[in-house]
């Protein structure tokens, strides 16, 4: 019978806990559907860990409060996506409570994981259930329960442990995402692994898992890992999971970040201490999200990635990251230009290497690239010159970030569109001379007038214009023509505000939740409008927006 936990012990638990969930983060991974199916949670949830366990390994404390504060300072410095942030939570409460105190019972320490319990609860803006938050508050009040009349600290965490399995089953009912999955969740699963760990030491034996709960009567059948390709890329609505460190320099309060990053994105979490603020945001303009970041204070940590690359990957489309990766990092000159081009859409994609790009960024609207993704590319580009077409206002300046990090000559044409960066790269001339060749690109890009047509996923308002979620969106260079109901009165709308343009060309690209007939008859219909003009069609295969229109 153990009736105390000391920083020893406690020692022991975190690198128990760190060596169960490095051992089963590929299992975890291959749960985690929710909240974006992007297969990372067992990595995420282990690399929080291994700080903790980094530190504590390096170093012995006189107190358990020591072990414990110094255990959740690192894990609120390493902590990496949402479960992460939410595990270091968890510890940062239980920190707090045992605070000053050499060792702690069992009534201690059950209050000590229900303060964690309620640390995440408070600094997540929507918790919901069926996730890590579930199983961790069913464990936590169970082992409250069992310590108000008993004191053996083994039989407390096993009591917390049965009744985290037991969560752990229910959570595929109480999470839509997970039902139609057919998994329990990836975060509740990894605090499973970390309470066995607790029970393995505390009982003095090596790492023993729990039994799977069997449940109770007609039950939905369970499986041992998700089909990511039961998920499309398009579902994830906030392409960029954002995470950042920034130190506190000013009395600004973090409440307000918070607030305003509510406006940007979800699975928005704040935490902070005296002298740092860790944030956790999944989003479509990170650049904004850091900008707003830095009236705080000085970044000490960022980290961007692309949750709809990670869900490819994951769903067995990751082979073409993987041939790149196996490519030399530099490729050396052999022809003056190159070109790269961002784009969205496999059917964009191949359009452009048709007209020469050497090589393609995945991105576009709401899924910004990096720096450091469009100057892998660039560096990969066997040519002296490399010319980038970004595509899209918000990419520019990230793109202009390689001319002075590239070992090549590179030169950004401003590019804001898809239309403009097709036209530029027609109008690449190789007999010309790279001093020329830029004018020349603008100058083509002048006449292109490019027409944009999304659907609103909110309700918003719009240069004064009232714009209800699910209607349709017509741009035209820019500006907003209207919102419709209908494709068929946006086009007629669209073809009143272009006539004055006097177009001889238009080309449409259809987006991949077009169908071709569809593509066609939209087509058609502008053709009827602009008899005279050279009409193409092309399955551009992009998201976000049902056609992008050429118009020349």
């Amino acid at each position: 019978m153990r009736e105390f936990i000391d920083a020893a012990v406690f020692r022991d638990i975190i690198l128990c806990a760190n060596a169960a969930l490095e051992q089963n983060k590929q299992l975890i991974n291959e749960l985690n559907v929710f909240p974006v199916p992007d297969g990372d949670t067992g990595t995420n949830m282990s690399l929080t860990m291994g700080a903790a366990a980094a530190e504590l390994g390096a170093r012995s404390f006189p107190t358990l409060g020591q072990a414990a504060d110094c255990a959740a300072g690192a894990m609120l410095r390493g902590a990496r996506g949402n479960s992460g942030v939410i595990l270091s939570l968890l510890f940062r409460g239980l920190a707090r409570r045992l605070k000053g105190c050499a060792t702690a019972d069992a009534r201690l320490f059950a209050a000590a994981m229900s303060d964690g319990v309620d640390a995440a609860y408070k600094a997540v803006m929507k918790p919901a259930e069926g996730t890590i938050l579930t199983v961790s508050r069913v464990a936590t009040s169970a082992a409250v329960e069992f310590a108000e009349h008993g004191s053996d600290l083994e039989l407390m965490v096993s009591c917390a442990c049965e009744s985290a399995v037991e969560a752990l089953a229910d959570t595929i009912n109480l999470n839509p995402v997970l039902k139609r999955a057919g998994v329990v969740d990836a975060g509740g699963k990894g605090y499973v692994f970390i309470l066995e760990a607790m029970l393995s030491v505390l009982k003095g034996e090596g790492y023993v898992p729990v039994e799977p709960y069997a449940g109770s009567g007609e039950a939905p059948e369970v499986r041992e890992r998700a089909d990511f390709s039961d998920f499309s890329t398009g579902e994830i609505a906030f392409t960029y999971c954002t995470e950042f460190i920034v130190g506190r320099e000013n009395s600004k309060e973090p409440q307000l970040l918070r607030s305003y990053l509510e406006t940007l994105g979800d699975c928005v979490v704040v935490v902070d201490d005296d002298e740092i603020i860790k944030v956790h945001v999944h989003t479509n303009v990170p650049g904004d999200v850091l900008t707003e970041a830095l009236t705080y204070g000085p970044p000490r940590k960022v980290k961007i990635e692309n949750m709809r690359e990670q869900h490819s990957e994951m769903a067995g489309g990751g082979d073409n990251g993987a041939a790149e990766s196996a490519e030399p990092e530099f490729a050396e000159a052999e022809k003056p230009f190159g070109a790269v081009a961002v784009c969205a859409g496999e059917g964009m994609a191949a359009l452009f290497r048709e007209l020469g790009a050497d090589r393609i960024v995945t991105g576009g609207q709401t899924m910004n690239p990096s720096t450091e993704d469009i100057l892998k590319a660039v560096e990969r580009t066997p040519a002296e010159t490399v010319f980038v077409l970004p595509n899209n206002k918000n990419i520019v300046m990230a793109a202009e970030q390689c001319v002075p990090l590239s070992r090549k000559r590179v030169v950004v044409i401003p590019t804001r569109t898809v239309p403009q960066g097709i036209t530029a790269l027609l109008s690449l001339d190789e007999s010309s001379t790279a001093e020329d060749i830029p004018a020349d690109m603008e100058e083509a890009i002048q006449g292109v007038h490019p027409a944009l047509v999304p659907y609103a996923a909110r309700d918003s308002e719009f240069d004064g214009h009232e714009i209800h979620a699910g209607e349709y969106l017509a741009l035209l260079d820019g500006a907003l023509i209207g919102s419709f109901t209908s494709l068929d009165g946006l086009v007629g709308e669209l073809c009143s505000a272009a006539d004055e343009l006097s177009p001889s060309v238009i080309s449409v690209y259809y987006g991949e939740d077009v169908s071709e007939d569809s593509a066609e008859a939209t087509a058609g219909a502008i053709g009827a409008r602009f008899p005279d003009a050279e009409l193409t069609v092309v399955n551009g295969g992009q998201p976000v927006y049902y056609y992008m229109i050429s118009i020349e």
